[in-house]
């Protein structure tokens, strides 16, 4: 495929996991990606390679989030952008057991962060654009997680807060909402078959996902084809905790 010959991606968190995935299947469809790393150069440069051996072209760029975005666009330059894909985030503590620099860390690199990503990309960014934000599914179901639920859920007003204001240039911005997702993140899946057959009982398609799942999705809203939709959420989690299967339900 090769809708987006010719494009420019930025996937932050692109070495593993979801962000990978979305940095390897833009790539497949035609887009220069540009694979950003927080810490482990090893990583992102095997997304490179493997992209590159593929027939794509990638490159890296390095910058934690901690303490702000300039390291990010100090190695982005005036490179032109495409499609924006703020992926890179932490884990969060539950109620009562996070302290306050903790607190802030997590806000800063899922929240803070992608707020002034944006912000500084925007002069980069062509006309026609596209913006795509990954949250999570924890936002519309009660989980322990709850510092991790509350930075997803202001990623989601994020996009539809700013849609109108990006409508005029034509840059739409959605938002990608996973459920669980058989990453690094979830490393306790292949080491819990009974939690991660409940999970899977628990989602209409029987299963866990996947992160090519939500590349694909992600594919989807970087397309022409998605020209008319902004300011929202979209959620792939396989149908995650919708409710009980039919068999469930007494008739």
């Amino acid at each position: 495929m090769t809708d987006l010959s010719g494009k420019t991606a930025l996937v932050t968190g692109a070495s593993r996991g979801i962000g990978r995935a979305i940095a390897e299947r833009l790539a497949a469809d035609g887009a220069q990606v540009i694979v950003h790393y927080a810490g482990n150069e090893a990583l992102a440069k095997e997304v490179v390679a493997g992209i590159e051996r593929a027939g794509g072209q990638a490159r890296t760029v390095q910058a934690a989030f901690e303490d702000g975005v300039d390291a990010l666009f100090d190695g982005l330059g005036e490179t032109r952008l495409d499609i924006l894909v703020n992926n890179a985030a932490i884990l969060g503590g539950r109620f009562g057991q996070v302290d306050v620099a903790d607190f802030d860390r997590v806000f800063a690199v899922n929240v803070r962060a992608p707020y002034f990503i944006i912000e500084h990309a925007l002069p980069l960014l062509n006309d026609g654009g596209r913006i795509i934000n990954i949250s999570s599914a924890v936002v519309r179901i009660a989980l322990p997680d709850i510092v991790y639920a509350m930075t997803k859920g202001a990623l989601d007003t994020l996009g539809f807060s700013l849609a109108p204001q990006l409508g005029e240039r034509g840059i739409t911005i959605n938002t990608v909402s996973p459920g669980v997702t058989e990453t690094d993140m979830n490393a306790w899946i292949p080491h819990a078959p009974e939690a991660a057959e409940l999970v899977a009982a628990f989602t209409a398609q029987g299963r866990i996902g996947q992160p090519a799942d939500i590349a694909d999705a992600v594919a989807l809203l970087a397309r022409e084809d998605s020209r008319w939709i902004t300011g929202h959420v979209l959620d792939v989690s396989g149908g995650y905790f919708l409710g009980p299967k039919s068999d469930a339900i007494p008739v």
